[in-house]
């Protein structure tokens, strides 16, 4: 008979990234008792190269500049550069857990397997690796959406090698070799750039037209310039036309000059694709277009426009399958339709002891928007440990979910699976800010004899401060 370890004081955090460690901070602040479950070595998720399970190639950098990518209340170092590569994103990450106490909680090298609720008991019974099964009070899953690697169908077979983007780290595999890539978002922009560099040639094959953001506009990063617009609170019609003209008078043109498809969407209804050098190298012969695939044809390639050409190596950077959690029911998470359907896209509309952090898509500014939701949950559990009337609104409010294809701003998305957790990040940001003054409660006053967070945690500090 398996021995179950009793935790039923504590919450579950499952995973270590820039949400687990939000929901970490948050709890700690509040006094409540937690573990964060993580696989890898150290914390970060997607950031930390030495994560095994990590998406991250080795040349990636954020597509959110620092004033937008950071917690609110631990600012990036000034010296850092404006779009945070991963060994500062993984510095940061780490100073950040260990400056507000999470790292001390954190159980590396373990994982979750299973999540259930047994004989009526309101708590979580999680099962880890080695058959482990604790007893938790909740569950915080925080592991991100972008796990489950999504392949298109072709008919016919490819006899040369095959990569996913979530299995490409560095440019090595492709030197010297005739690689497609297929994708035109932000992963597959990136790749096709690198690629172009060390690979004998390189195609993109482009199956949707998309808007092509450069990182820079008129001197500033693009996403400080995009939210200035919307500060002034603009209909929708007129941001769309300052966009276009930003993108007319300050890019390198329209992407249909370079063999690229023409977007059959309006500006502004997809995920953003952000990258300044594609449409350079595509200019200079270093990458060549091509359109969707018709058919694999052994060593060679037939593309829809009729064109066949011959590669020894393919990249899917074609994104990832909202599929299930790999551990726990879909019967515990309200799933309806196409996804889970939680109240802003982080609580159960029933359970007030299962929340899930970072399930969600935007176009900037991830890891604040994740603090928000962290915030309103540890004080939505404060508030029922302590004052459950003021925890009644809403109690009542998450019991009829406001789900993601209600917090997009007023745009409409065109339909495809990258879109399914889309949410407009300035009026979700803005919502939750509301949200999070209006649960305010001040968290516990700190245990008698704890140091200062400025002193115990002061090396943490120095480190980031000292990271090149």
């Amino acid at each position: 008979m398996t021995t179950i370890v009793d935790r039923s004081n504590a919450y579950c955090v499952v995973g270590a990234g820039a949400g687990g460690l939000a929901a970490g901070k948050n709890l700690r602040e509040f006094g409540i008792e937690f573990d964060v479950i993580e696989r890898a070595d150290d914390v970060g998720g997607n950031w930390y190269g030495g994560n095994t399970y990590s998406a991250a190639y080795d040349s990636v950098h954020l597509i959110t500049s620092k004033p937008y990518i950071q917690y609110d209340d631990f600012p990036i170092p000034a010296h850092f550069p404006t779009y945070l590569g991963r060994e500062h994103a993984h510095a940061y990450l780490r100073a950040y857990s260990e400056r507000f106490g999470v790292q001390e909680h954190v159980q590396f090298g373990r994982t979750v397997e299973g999540i259930e609720r047994r004989d009526g008991s309101p708590d979580w019974f999680v099962t880890l690796d080695g058959g482990e099964v604790r007893r938790y009070a909740g569950v915080v899953i925080a592991n991100g959406h972008n796990w489950s690697p999504r392949y298109p169908e072709y008919p016919g077979k490819f006899d040369g090698e095959v990569l996913h983007s979530c299995e490409y780290r560095d440019p090595g595999p492709l030197r010297g070799k005739r690689v497609l890539v297929v994708g035109g978002g932000t992963s597959g922009c990136d790749i096709a750039v690198e690629s172009s560099q060390n690979a004998a040639s390189t195609s993109l094959s482009v199956r949707r037209g998309c808007y092509y953001w450069p990182k820079y506009l008129f001197g500033m990063p693009t996403d400080v310039l995009y939210e200035n617009v919307l500060k002034w609170r603009m209909p929708r019609p007129v941001v769309r036309f300052f966009g276009n003209l930003f993108l007319r008078l300050n890019s390198a043109g329209r992407p249909e000059q370079y063999g690229l498809p023409k977007p059959s969407h309006k500006l502004l209804e997809e995920h953003f694709v952000i990258n300044s050098t594609l449409l350079y190298h595509l200019g200079h012969g270093d990458i060549d277009a091509r359109p969707d695939i018709a058919e694999l044809r052994g060593d060679r390639v037939k593309f829809t426009d009729g064109s066949e050409e011959a590669y020894d190596v393919i990249v899917y950077a074609t994104g990832y399958r909202m599929t299930e959690f790999p551990f726990i029911d879909r019967k515990y998470l309200n799933w309806g339709g196409r996804t889970p359907q939680l109240h802003l896209s982080a609580f159960h509309p029933e359970y007030d002891n299962l929340f899930v952090i970072g399930y969600f898509q935007t176009s900037t500014g991830n890891w604040p928007i994740m603090d928000y939701q962290s915030q309103l949950m540890a004080r939505y559990l404060h508030l029922l440990r302590t004052d459950p009337q003021r925890a009644a609104w809403f109690k009542r409010d998450k019991a009829t979910p406001m789900a993601a294809a209600q917090l997009n701003g007023g745009i409409q998305y065109y339909d495809s699976e990258r879109h399914w957790l889309q949410v407009e990040h300035f009026s979700y940001r803005a919502l939750l800010r509301r949200l999070v003054r209006r649960m305010n409660t001040e968290p516990p006053a700190p245990v008698r004899g704890e140091a200062p967070a400025e002193k115990a945690n002061a090396p943490a500090a120095n480190r980031l401060r000292s990271h090149a």
